[in-house]
């Protein structure tokens, strides 16, 4: 019995001593766990952030060409540890033909994008378009580097509907030149106002031919908000502008966007100074409303001298604005400058009309005026060209 008390003492001892070194054990192992997690819990100080800045700025500047100023502001929207990912991205743009220039403005415009996987995410969409539009590889490239926001678009979501959209509307060949203007009508934003727009546009009767030219030369008329378009469509109406016809959809593009309004008044004051009336105003508008759009400069030039040389009554030029888009040294002087010659010399009559002497294509004008007359005059093709001024007569 005593062998047996004591076996059972010197065992709960033992027990006690083991559960004690055990519970010892486990005290180190949560130490050192809690120690882990709030090491990984802890936020990098002043010193690592500072640090991890530097070399983003160092490599925006280094490796992609961003000066001091444009790496400091971009280092705030692109934070790497690593240059793999940065380096991948730059490989992958330098092998697809991106001169570093273009890389440069990329990264400028879209730094984030240092960070995508070029195989899964850029390589996509540079396919797609080469291959559905039949753009040229430089075009695209410039249109990229330019605004490389459709490259964080969806090719299945984004891209192929509205490509397939605009084709439907305006064929391959016009996408194609969009394309080269820019990408911005492929944004998401744009791509929710263009079709409402266009189905309104079709419902108010504009026939598809004009909504084609208007999409592929001015598709920021179609692609505001469609309140906006709505309130310049009335007004366009209100002006007199019939649907059916071209001028509709130039007026519309006339009076769409700050940049447009602000030239339309422009044009309306310097108009004023010219001794046009609001209705001579309004009946150029209606004939040619991109003569709203023109700059004081040009409207000025061409009327002071249709005005001052030639003897026209400014009101006059309302019933022809078209004149007002000629270049004034090109053709209204040189052309000017013939017929004036030729009737001093008493071989045309002196009341030809401007329409009869600016708009005709230049082979006719040769053709009707210079040509027909160049024995009694040798030096009239020279003065047309510029190469010899109107002799005294």
């Amino acid at each position: 019995m005593l062998l047996r008390s004591t076996f059972s003492r010197i065992h709960k001892y033992e027990f006690f001593n083991n559960f004690c070194s055990l519970a010892n054990v486990n005290s180190l192992i949560l130490d050192s766990e809690t120690a882990i997690s709030q090491s990984k819990l802890k936020p990098f100080s002043s010193e690592d952030k500072a640090s991890e800045n530097a070399n983003v700025i160092s490599y925006l500047i280094n490796s992609c060409g961003l000066s001091l100023e444009k790496a400091t502001s971009s280092s705030k929207r692109v934070h790497f540890n690593c240059p793999e990912r940065p380096d991948a991205v730059l490989n992958f743009l330098t092998k697809h033909g991106f001169s570093k220039s273009q890389i440069t403005e990329l990264v400028r415009k879209r730094p984030l994008l240092l960070l995508s996987d070029p195989e899964k995410t850029l390589l996509p969409k540079i396919e797609f378009f080469l291959q559905s539009t039949g753009v040229a590889k430089a075009d695209l490239l410039r249109t990229i580097s330019r605004d490389p926001t459709f490259l964080t678009r969806s090719v299945e979501n984004q891209l192929i509907p509205i490509y397939n959209y605009l084709k439907d509307i305006i064929g391959d060949e016009k996408v194609a030149t969009l394309l080269r203007r820019g990408s911005w009508v492929f944004h998401r934003a744009i791509a929710k106002r263009l079709m409402p727009n266009v189905d309104f546009l079709r419902a108010f009767g504009v026939p598809s031919s004009f909504i084609a030219l208007v999409l592929s030369n001015f598709p920021e008329a179609i692609a505001q908000k469609h309140n906006h378009l709505k309130e310049i469509v009335a007004e366009v109406k209100e002006m007199g502008f019939d649907p059916l016809k071209s001028t509709f959809v130039l007026a519309l593009h006339a009076r769409s966007g700050e940049g447009n309004r602000a030239l339309w008044e422009n044009c309306y004051e310097t108009y004023r100074k010219w001794g046009w009336s609001k209705d001579d105003i309004y009946m150029a508008f209606r004939k040619h409303p991109h003569c709203m759009l023109l700059s004081e400069k040009k409207i000025s030039g061409v009327l002071s001298f249709l005005v001052s040389e030639m003897g026209c009554e400014s009101r006059m030029i309302a019933h022809y604005p078209h004149l007002l888009f000629y270049s004034l040294e090109k053709r209204i002087i040189p052309r000017c400058s013939i017929v004036h010659l030729l009737s001093l010399k008493g071989l045309v009559r002196k009341d030809k009309s401007l329409t009869t002497i600016l708009c005709p294509a230049e082979k006719y004008f040769l053709d009707k005026f210079v040509t027909k007359y160049a024995e009694e005059l040798p030096q009239l093709y020279d003065i047309y060209k510029g190469k010899a001024v109107v002799p005294e007569v």
